[in-house]
């Protein structure tokens, strides 16, 4: 299921120099509703208008054990460039306007991250 994000507010100022590959962490701006907030995102795949993006999220014990088995756990957090243990959550892709992320990257996946991401999404 894709989630379709069009709220401009929030949004990162663009440069030409953009850095942005597959599977690097980035900061976004995911809005619900009236709300919203910046928030690490996964990124999977961009165009020039989107990029489609899987959350990072850090709450795990409070969640039902259908939506922990959603969640990848990211070992090397500290080089995934996130201030502390955190997971993928693969449960939805979301698609975001490209005004909605921060250019540059806060980190990368370790390869046993990526790998472990590329086998859950796999099965």
């Amino acid at each position: 299921m894709t989630e379709r994000n069009r709220r401009a507010e929030g949004s990162f100022s663009r440069s030409e120099n953009r850095e942005m590959n597959p599977y690097d962490l980035h900061i976004a701006y995911i809005s619900w509703g009236g709300d919203g907030k910046r928030r690490p995102v996964l990124v999977l795949s961009y165009g020039h208008k989107e990029v489609a993006v899987f959350q990072i999220t850090s709450p795990y014990d409070s969640k039902s054990v259908a939506i922990q088995s959603q969640y990848i756990h990211i070992d090397d957090w500290v080089q995934a460039g996130l201030a502390k243990q955190a997971y993928v959550d693969i449960g939805r892709i979301i698609d975001l306007p490209i005004s909605a992320i921060q250019p540059s990257p806060i980190g990368n996946l370790s390869k046993n991250d990526l790998q472990k991401l590329l086998n859950a999404m796999n099965q």
